[in-house]
Parts: C-alpha cells; sequence; structure tokens
C-alpha cells in the first residue's frame, strides 16, 4: 500500500497526537471507505471556528469521555472535515492548515489556493 501524501504532494505528515486526532486516531489525517465525513483538513483550530462550528451543530469544544474526546480548545491541531473547513472559509471563520499534514483527498472538496491562503505558519 502506498503511503498517503499531502496536498503538497509529499509523504503525509502527523497532525496531532495530544490531543489524538484523525479518523483513525493514530494522529494523521488520513481517510478510509468508513469515513464518510472525509476528516482531512489538519486545522490549528480557534476560538472562532469552535464557536462557528458548535452553531452549526458540531460541539468540538465540550469533552465527551465516553467517546475519549477531551474537547478542544483554540490552539490545538485537529482533523477537520474538508466540508466542514470549507463552510467555515467561505463564511469568514476558517482556521488555519497545517498543508503538510493535510491529506491530498481535502483537495476534493476545497481549492489548493484556498488551502494556501490559510496555510499555517509559525510566529
Amino acid at each position: 500500500m502506498a503511503e498517503a501524501k499531502n496536498v503538497l504532494g509529499t509523504d503525509l505528515e502527523v497532525c496531532c497526537t495530544s490531543p489524538m486526532t484523525g479518523y483513525y486516531r493514530d494522529g494523521y489525517c488520513s481517510t478510509g471507505g468508513q469515513d464518510f465525513g472525509m476528516h482531512v483538513v489538519c486545522a490549528q483550530v480557534t476560538a472562532e471556528f469552535l464557536e462557528f462550528t458548535k452553531s452549526r451543530g458540531n460541539d468540538l469544544s465540550t469533552a465527551f469521555p465516553e467517546y475519549n474526546f477531551p474537547g478542544l480548545r483554540p490552539g490545538d491541531r485537529w482533523c477537520l472535515c474538508a466540508a466542514r473547513w470549507q463552510e467555515a472559509m467561505e463564511a469568514g471563520y476558517a482556521p488555519p492548515v497545517v498543508l503538510e499534514a493535510t491529506h491530498a483527498r481535502a483537495l476534493e472538496v476545497c481549492s489548493l489556493e484556498d488551502l494556501k491562503k490559510y496555510a499555517f505558519s509559525a510566529p
């Protein structure tokens, strides 16, 4: 099996292991047949994005221990659904994206140009 690629065409890098993210909870924004939401965009979430996604019915800031989900805080990295990131971008709430850790399948929903506009850069 070939290694997963990111939107830049290189090997997919780890998004985050604390909290442990990814559809498979392995730290990577990899995807497969059961991942209907395509959790492939590695983003560093912001307070504005967390409020936005909560207003759309997906509360990522509240912990759900029964699902081993700690709840996200601004600054955490998380593998987001490509469609939710796109929706947030169109509404003006897109969080920064870690291109090296964003799976190439994100390009089925998001343009590389838009992802690059929101590329995370360390201060």
